[in-house]
């Protein structure tokens, strides 16, 4: 039980981080994101990222991981999933980010510190602290916590 509230508070820190990531791709044209995924035209989506990220992040923060996917179907709404990899400095965390018509979910799928501690709070307070350096708005971060808390 106390593994699952550990990776919600987890989820919750991360989702904060890239809430203004996520918004800046939902800006862009959904078929600009899916036409890169189909012809497995990687370079383009990590420089979308990249874009997306650069206003929020120091370099290299937040990149594609191994690619992504989408659905499109008649009649229905877009969805793009990106594989994405959030490197602040001692720790990587391996996601999903879904981008839908109205909204954006993460799903973690791997962390892994550099230098883990034995208690899992202090891992997440690390990544916590970590994500609040790699941030170049640390204010916006933390407001952003606060809400989806």
């Amino acid at each position: 039980m106390k593994a699952i509230a550990i990776s919600q508070r987890r989820e919750k820190i991360v989702a904060s981080a890239l809430l203004p990531v996520a918004s800046e791709l939902r800006l862009v044209n959904p078929a600009d994101l899916i036409a890169p995924l189909r012809f497995e035209s990687y370079g383009d989506i990590a420089d979308l990222i990249a874009s997306s990220a650069e206003l929020y992040f120091q370099p290299g923060t937040v990149c594609l991981g191994t690619g992504g996917d989408y659905v499109l179907e008649w009649g229905g709404h877009p969805k793009v999933t990106l594989d994405l990899e959030l490197r602040p400095a001692g720790v990587t965390v391996y996601l999903r980010l879904s981008l839908e018509d109205a909204n954006a979910t993460i799903e973690i799928t791997y962390i892994t510190f550099d230098d883990p501690s034995a208690n899992p709070e202090e891992n997440t307070d690390f990544l916590e602290k970590a994500l609040a350096s790699a941030a170049l708005k640390a204010d916006y971060f933390s407001r952003t916590l606060e809400r989806l808390e």
